[in-house]
């Protein structure tokens, strides 16, 4: 194979789920398969790396200052969801439970991995808070010490004693999932959220 093929195939190596088959496949499909389609991803890839940037107040992606979510009149505006990533942000929205904003804090607290509240997307949270009319935040991070630790510190250090309510999102077992199968993290989880049964 010629260098310019191998190095395209490192480098859709790197992209997540992607092995070394699933790359080489990628590769041969747009070079010579699909040949057309090469120029449209490159197209497609070059437009976004211009035009796409993230929401200067939730975090998400976007095109202009604010996303479709937040410039969207039909959302509750009294609540906010803070998520990990755009792609937690993505999957609730495909719920469609969830009516209110987002906020997109790009990771979690990880002092192991030498991550600390100054690269969050916090402040921007504070100001959101400060600026009034927020009733509910619905923390939606993930089930572990970092998320924990994160959820945590919000509480405290972003929410401190605003009149506003703090909320956890639910975990448990997956519908269609037996207990037997649950490991012991998401077992406590069912039985602490546990709630009433008519």
């Amino acid at each position: 194979m010629t260098g310019a093929f191998e190095q395209l195939q490192k480098v859709l190596r790197r992209l997540p789920g992607l092995g070394y088959r699933s790359a080489e496949r990628i590769a041969l499909h747009l070079l010579v398969e699909k040949p057309e389609r090469l120029t449209e991803l490159v197209s497609s890839l070059q437009d976004c790396e211009t035009n796409v940037r993230t929401c200067q107040v939730c975090g998400n992606l976007c095109e202009q200052e604010r996303c479709s979510i937040c410039m969207n009149p039909k959302r509750d505006a009294s609540q906010i969801c803070v998520v990990e990533s755009i792609p937690d942000l993505v999957a609730i929205e495909r719920s469609a439970a969830f009516p209110g904003l987002y906020h997109v804090l790009h990771g979690k607290l990880s002092p192991i991995h030498d991550i600390g509240p100054e690269d969050l997307n916090l402040s921007s949270l504070k100001e959101r808070l400060d600026a009034g009319g927020i009733r509910e935040v619905l923390l939606a991070l993930s089930n572990d010490i970092e998320g924990e630790a994160t959820c945590h510190f919000i509480q405290e250090d972003i929410i401190g004693d605003r009149d506003i309510a703090v909320t956890r999102i639910g975990f448990g077992i997956p519908s269609g999932s037996g207990v037997v199968y649950a490991d012991p993290v998401t077992l406590k989880s069912a039985l602490d959220g546990r709630r009433a049964y008519r």
